[in-house]
């Protein structure tokens, strides 16, 4: 079963765009919970223009599901892992200024700073996934870093799907092959949304979990959060 994990980084962008508390990040990620999310993913940046770290202080103290961080291992991401202790850690090589996650880790330039971190959060009882490209070479030394899990990096997918869906899934196929060969569970993650959900899906049968926010907040403005929650449930179910 692959597992839906509700990323409500958009939630607080619309909180902090009034400087109040409207929505409530800790009460919509509970409703998340609550319309059958079955985890709840946050990426606070450093200049907290969404997630702040509080928030994931607050949410840890009530969530009932995977509780997952994204983030770049600073010294202040692995401070909040240290305090939180969530689920799952995903490690992102973003520049702080960074409007998204655009692009995996170079796991074989990196190879010993994340071998590191990964031991670091591992002794913290957190589990590990690295944030990858689709490219073969990068699997190898991503095993050898000791992660648990890589979370494959999926813009290029979406963005060739309504071209040539067969051609665009095609890298993913191939490295998710290698990381189920190699002991790597395997997530995924970005611009993944109800039109191409359930074919990638159907494509890599082994996927363990998505992480989706930014279309799954956009479909929610039009069919609302819970049905929203059962359509992309549904899409992984097919």
């Amino acid at each position: 079963m692959t597992k839906l994990s509700v990323n409500i980084n958009k939630i607080a962008t619309l909180r902090n765009a009034r400087g109040a508390n409207n929505p409530n990040v800790v009460q919509v990620a509970l409703d998340c919970e609550r319309f059958g999310a079955q985890g709840i993913t946050v990426h606070p940046r450093p200049d907290e223009r969404h997630i702040r770290f509080q928030d994931a202080l607050d949410l840890a103290q009530v969530l009932r599901t995977e509780f997952n961080i994204e983030g770049y291992p600073d010294a202040r991401f692995m401070q909040l892992i240290r305090e939180v202790r969530p689920v799952q850690a995903t490690l992102v090589p973003d520049p702080p200024n960074a409007i998204t996650s655009n692009t995996g880790w170079d796991t074989i330039t990196h190879l010993s700073f994340l071998t590191d971190i990964v031991a670091e959060l591992k002794a913290m009882g957190t589990r590990v996934s690295i944030f990858i490209n689709p490219e073969a070479k990068y699997f190898e030394s991503a095993k050898l870093t000791g992660t648990d899990r890589v979370e494959l990096y999926t813009e290029p997918y979406a963005a060739g799907y309504p071209l040539d869906r067969e051609k665009a899934v095609q890298p993913y196929v191939e490295v998710a092959k290698l990381a189920t060969e190699l002991g790597l569970g395997l997530n995924a993650g970005h611009d993944l949304d109800v039109h191409n959900l359930a074919y990638f899906k159907q494509c890599l049968p082994d996927l363990l979990e998505v992480s989706i926010g930014h279309a799954l907040i956009c479909d929610a403005l039009y069919y609302g959060l819970e049905n929203t929650i059962q359509l992309y449930r549904r899409q992984l179910e097919l």
